[in-house]
């Protein structure tokens, strides 16, 4: 699901992963750090109409039932599965193209369906960053799992307009906001030398900007450059982004796409602090549903 198009003389991309790879990757890029403070962001597996293999992305789980990912990633499935292990990946064999200790992507280990590993038949798109224009793609999607799944905590949603205080505000690239998901490492031109991890990885980047033509008050616009900091890549798409560090647990946006497609420098995500987008998971939940998940700020 990582597609190269050309917008505004920029080229874009967004970033999520295809089946074009010949083996499913993933971590965060930069200086990243094993992501162990957020049991609730997965792997999501998307799988077509016959149960084939589509892509991958990333998302968080905001109730036992409700996941949160892109919309790119959700656009075009008919079926998917979640994964909350950390390592979900790390025993992944090529030649099989299973990772027979988590099952992953063909089925939920022995023992963990509804524990650390879901179904959903219930995939819903708001907008994609592949096929709605910018600055406005919304870009969001939602997985209701067949099955729910405990954890001790959730993901919180950024009430609307957390963000909206920072657009003017001088010394905005001191503002910290820290990335989480399943993406590739490293990528070249080269798929022989790309690099990947196969874990949740998180790492922190700094605000970029919030009023541009790329933005335009929807997206979030980061920059992992530099010591200490990370990006993003294929796979992540879907993935959280928080407001602040590492132990922050509000969301407020979902990764969504970037400006190099080998994944260097400035990320973009699609903002989830908004009325539009939260009246939009009310109305596909429900607001019985709705009131389950934590509203921060």
């Amino acid at each position: 699901m990582r597609r190269v198009f050309s917008l505004l003389a920029v080229l874009v991309t967004s970033l999520a992963t295809m089946t074009t790879l010949t083996a499913p990757a993933s971590a965060i890029t930069g200086d990243y750090v094993l992501d162990n403070e957020h049991p609730f962001v997965g792997l999501l597996v998307l799988y077509d109409e016959n149960g084939d293999f589509m892509g991958r992305c990333s998302g968080s789980l905001l109730t036992p039932t409700v996941f949160l990912t892109a919309g790119h990633c959700t656009d075009g499935a008919s079926s998917a599965r979640v994964y909350f292990q950390r390592d979900v990946g790390v025993h992944y064999d090529p030649a099989t193209e299973l990772d027979p200790t988590t099952g992953y992507p063909d089925y939920c280990a022995a023992g963990t369906l509804g524990t650390l590993c879901a179904t959903s038949h219930r995939l819903y798109t708001y907008g994609s960053a592949e096929t709605t224009p910018l600055p406005n793609t919304r870009d969001v999607g939602l997985v209701i799992l067949d099955q729910a799944v405990a954890l001790p905590e959730y993901g919180s949603l950024a009430a609307p307009g957390f963000l909206d205080r920072l657009a003017t505000r001088r010394g905005q690239q001191n503002t910290t906001f820290t990335a989480s998901g399943y993406g590739l490492t490293y990528k070249t031109v080269d798929p022989n030398k790309t690099v990947s991890f196969r874990q949740r990885l998180m790492a922190t980047s700094h605000l970029t900007n919030l009023r541009s033509a790329l933005t335009g008050g929807f997206n979030l616009q980061t920059n992992g450059n530099g010591s200490g900091n990370g990006g993003t890549c294929n796979g992540d798409s879907g993935g959280p982004v928080f407001y602040g560090g590492y132990s922050s647990n509000t969301i407020v946006a979902v990764t969504s796409f970037g400006l190099n497609t080998l994944c260097r420098g400035t990320d973009f995500a699609y903002r989830v602090d908004t009325v539009a987008v939260q009246n939009w998971i009310r109305s596909i939940i429900g607001s019985a549903e709705f009131s389950k998940i934590t509203i921060t700020g």
